[in-house]
């Protein structure tokens, strides 16, 4: 009995395209729509955390293990394995680094091992792009960005991408040097856009139609009197609103709830336990929307909330492709997995 594992490294996973955001935007739609047809497997996310309070977790850091199926033209069963250092800066490492492991869901046979660091990074900014595209407003022309990090910077390319109506981005970091990086960076990418570095949250908040944070936060930064008429907000990460900007929303839109509510780390998720949340207040998942099962954004009015915390099915649907092609153009190394 013999079996291969292709084996792809980040140079392999860029030239098949694991940066290629327009098609992670689509991959994670269809992700989405998998999810609330059924055809997926989505066991939930095992958190492995160094030290003892949750911010502990954002000094010494995390492993994830997300397991998956996706069903579709996909087809995959799978696993990503992120490991989350966020001190890694001060070695010049970056903060995330992820390997999935694809396996073939009939023989069940890890077929295989690729780096997905970019592809993570991608697909959170792609689904951060859905979310936009389904609930913010079509002339959305200011947005926010705070966390001047990977995903900060992930969650911009896909907002253009989605809403081209952009013309103004602020950039908050709590430390104002990685803002001011991040600027440096987007203005050369994106010379079209004005995109200034924000003193303080409230400042870019209060003139921003889409807002994201993607920060380490512990404690809130945005705070509900900020939020101007017809604003989408954006919780990407843990504790980063207060529980009023929710109450304030309008309509509240997530992922996938059941994950949030297994994660237990972002403001919605911590409104559900005290009991300030309940199942029926949620308005809809993305999926629920693409499917046409519940509405997206019904008026320029409305204030919306949307969280989200990630499943391994969107690294799968990413990698799938990228292993396909991997497999027509014969990129990767081959290594004998059994002789």
């Amino acid at each position: 009995m013999h079996a291969d594992i292709l084996f792809l490294n980040n140079k392999d996973m860029e030239r098949l395209g694991a940066g290629d955001m327009k098609a992670a935007i689509h991959d994670v739609e269809r992700a989405y729509i998998l999810t609330e047809t059924g055809d997926v497997l989505v066991p939930g996310k095992c958190v492995m955390r160094w030290g003892t309070t949750p911010e502990d977790e954002n000094i010494y850091g995390r492993i994830n293990a997300m397991p998956g199926y996706i069903g579709g033209e996909y087809h995959m069963a799978g696993i990503k394995w992120i490991g989350s250092g966020p001190m890694n800066y001060q070695k010049g490492l970056p903060r995330a680094s992820v390997t999935v492991i694809l396996n073939d869901p009939e023989t069940k046979l890890p077929v295989c091992i690729a780096d997905g660091t970019m592809v993570s990074a991608k697909r959170t900014g792609a689904s951060g792009g859905v979310a936009m595209k389904l609930l913010s407003r079509e002339d959305a022309a200011q947005l926010t960005i705070c966390g001047a990090g990977a995903q900060g910077r992930t969650q911009l390319e896909a907002a253009l991408i989605v809403r081209p109506s952009i013309r103004k981005v602020f950039v908050y970091d709590i430390r104002r040097e990685n803002a001011e990086r991040f600027v440096a960076e987007a203005v050369r990418k994106y010379p079209a856009v004005e995109i200034i570095p924000a003193e303080t949250p409230e400042e870019a908040v209060r003139h921003s139609d889409i807002t994201v944070c993607a920060t380490l936060a512990n404690e809130p930064i945005i705070h509900a009197e900020w939020l101007k008429e017809g604003c989408l907000l954006m919780n990407l990460a843990d504790y980063e609103v207060t529980y009023d900007c929710v109450r304030k929303a309008d309509r509240i839109v997530v992922d996938n709830w059941e994950t949030i509510k297994h994660r237990m780390v972002s403001t919605l998720a911590l409104m559900w336990k005290d009991g300030a949340v309940k199942d029926e207040d949620i308005s809809a998942q993305l999926g629920q929307i693409l499917t046409g099962v519940r509405p997206g954004r019904q008026s320029d009015d409305e204030i919306i909330y949307f969280n989200a915390v990630g499943t391994g099915i969107l690294d799968l649907a990413v990698t799938t492709r990228c292993y396909r092609k991997a497999l027509e153009e014969g990129v990767g190394t081959r290594l004998a997995y059994w002789e």
